[in-house]
């Protein structure tokens, strides 16, 4: 069993940056799966990055402003995001499973989430 929870959330005005973690712990591996996705309101829940070691996957939406990393010795994940625009507004949630994936449904462990609201 793997536990997940995010936090970092809250309001930012676009162009400027938040720092999201998501602490873990549980059955989980150096070598698993870790990914962030949003989910916006009456949206469905989107991509936005995924890492396993040594490969990241960014969506076209965040490439370049958002960057996802992981500290194994802190059991966290981390996604930094800069010049963040309104469109970013959305509900983050970090996933763990064994296959990075664009896809939710291949991720096992689900954080409960937390809010990011940018401001224009």
């Amino acid at each position: 069993q793997v536990q997940l929870a995010e936090s970092g959330g809250g309001l930012v005005q676009a162009g400027g940056s938040l720092r999201l973690s998501c602490a873990y712990s549980g059955n989980t591996v150096s070598w698993s799966a870790m990914a962030w996705f949003r989910q916006g309101a009456g949206q469905e829940r989107e991509f936005v990055a995924a890492l396993k070691w040594p490969n990241e996957d960014y969506a076209d939406a965040v490439k370049g402003r958002f960057t996802i990393s992981r500290f194994n010795q802190e059991n966290r994940l981390d996604l930094q995001m800069n010049n963040v625009k309104p469109e970013d507004t959305a509900v983050y949630y970090c996933a763990s499973g064994s296959t990075r994936s664009r896809d939710y449904r291949a991720y096992d462990y689900w954080g409960q989430g937390t809010r990011v609201t940018v401001s224009s």
